[in-house]
């Protein structure tokens, strides 16, 4: 008796049109609303802001790199000044965005913020607690405004641009 050598199919659970838990090109439902939410184009605020972050984190490390000496302020200056316009910039973006999941923005951006001003209300205490005083003392201070405004900014537009710019209850 000769035996099969021929492949065999191999045995699968996924339901038909499935593989690997994912829709098979051309089965998935069309016009679904968050695919339209996914593909919905924006303004590059999460970008600027990135590059905000990036700036203002790069100006502590230039200061933090000197301390306890003195630290030339000049870099520092410039890395805060463009920070804050890449800042101004995206929240400018994003007081624009019509129609837009404000409720979600908020709702996600109170609380971060929150977190991030105890978080540098923390980080200015440890400057004060290390007697970093003068203009240092200032443009760290500055740094961290920067930083506990950007991060909530950015995490808030990110929730709420996958959210349904659908109106509260009340306003119904």
């Amino acid at each position: 008796m000769a035996s099969s050598n021929a492949p065999t199919a191999p045995v699968s659970n996924e339901p038909e049109g499935m593989y690997a838990g994912h829709f098979v090109e051309g089965t998935e439902p069309e016009g679904t609303e968050s695919e339209s939410l996914a593909n919905k184009t924006f303004p590059p605020i999460v970008p600027l802001g990135v590059a905000a972050m990036a700036l203002v984190l790069s100006g502590g490390i230039e200061i933090a790199a000197y301390l306890p000496r003195r630290a030339p302020l000049a870099p520092a200056i410039g890395l805060l000044a463009a920070a804050a316009l890449c800042l101004a910039g995206a929240v400018i973006l994003t007081t624009r965005l019509k129609p837009f999941a404000w409720h979600s923005f908020w709702l996600v951006g109170k609380w971060t913020l929150l977190v991030y001003v105890v978080e540098a209300g923390m980080l200015e205490y440890v400057f004060t607690y290390d007697h970093v005083t003068g203009a240092v003392a200032v443009l760290l201070t500055l740094m961290l405004v920067v930083f506990a405004v950007d991060v909530p900014l950015i995490l808030a537009f990110t929730v709420a641009r996958y959210q349904s710019p659908a109106k509260p209850a009340s306003e119904a």
